[in-house]
């Protein structure tokens, strides 16, 4: 409850700050068309959650060319209100209501709190098995700010047995890969320095620029330290090429992941 309580705060104080800047450009705060309680705390709770997901890198690339504010107010609209109501409504708390504001805030914390408690209990109830083992970055995307070229994934562990990897890819038209397809395998190298390799059975992927998520059931025969190499979208780099794709969502577990 803390944490939480630690995050909100800053969040809601722009809140207010911008309430209070357009209190500036009138004498009073309107006392009409207001927003219930009940559902100012739910924007309230969405907005804040919203937040906190634009800060994640996956998410906040696919708002990169538009206008952040628009989220704000598409939750606003989702509730049935406009973004002129909302301003009047926080304007008038902040001015007259103030203590009423803070009860409202108390409701919101109690919600997020609620969320947070169903988070930490599903943690505790999720099975050591299923831990994300992938030792690579889980989000790629082409062309990016440090290469233009497919990533390379070389990792190693012990992978024995049977493993499930998961991911989400979206390649788009414009990509110029000729054939896209997983191009992973295992390998090990024995006491006379001479590299054994089994190749994991290839699998065509989509190119029509919208998400696809594959889940493969790939086995390691080899026991001990092995390695995991390869590419995502094929088995050999050609500089020459433009590659248009961005991958995300990546798990490696020892446990089935569900779709």
């Amino acid at each position: 409850m803390s944490s939480v309580r630690r995050h909100i705060i800053p969040f809601l104080l722009v809140i207010l700050i911008a309430a209070a800047s357009c209190a500036g450009r009138r004498s009073k705060a309107e006392h009409k068309d207001l927003i219930p309680p009940a559902d100012l705390t739910s924007i309230l709770t969405d907005s804040y959650l919203a937040d906190g997901l634009l800060g994640i890198p996956e998410v906040r690339y696919k708002f990169n060319e538009s206008d952040t504010l628009q989220c704000y107010i598409d939750i606003i609209e989702k509730h049935g209100y406009t973004k002129d109501e909302m301003e009047r409504t926080m304007r008038y708390y902040f001015i007259r209501k103030p203590k009423r504001l803070v009860k409202i805030y108390d409701k919101v914390l109690g919600k997020l709190s609620e969320m947070e408690s169903i988070a930490d209990k599903d943690l505790l109830t999720f099975d050591s098995r299923s831990l994300n083992i992938w030792q690579d970055e889980r989000f790629y995307h082409l062309p990016g700010p440090d290469s233009a070229n497919i990533p390379w994934v070389d990792m190693q562990g012990s992978f024995f047995g049977t493993l499930y990897l998961s991911f989400t890819i979206i390649i788009y038209p414009d990509d110029q890969t000729a054939d896209p397809h997983v191009g992973f395998w295992f390998s090990q190298t024995d006491s006379g320095a001479i590299e054994k390799r089994t190749a994991i059975t290839p699998v065509r992927l989509l190119k029509d620029g919208r998400p696809h998520t594959y889940t493969l059931t790939i086995k390691n025969p080899y026991r001990g330290e092995s390695r995991l190499r390869g590419w995502f979208t094929g088995e050999a780099l050609a500089p020459d090429l433009i590659y248009h794709q961005c991958i995300n969502n990546v798990v490696l577990s020892r446990s089935k992941i569900s779709k």
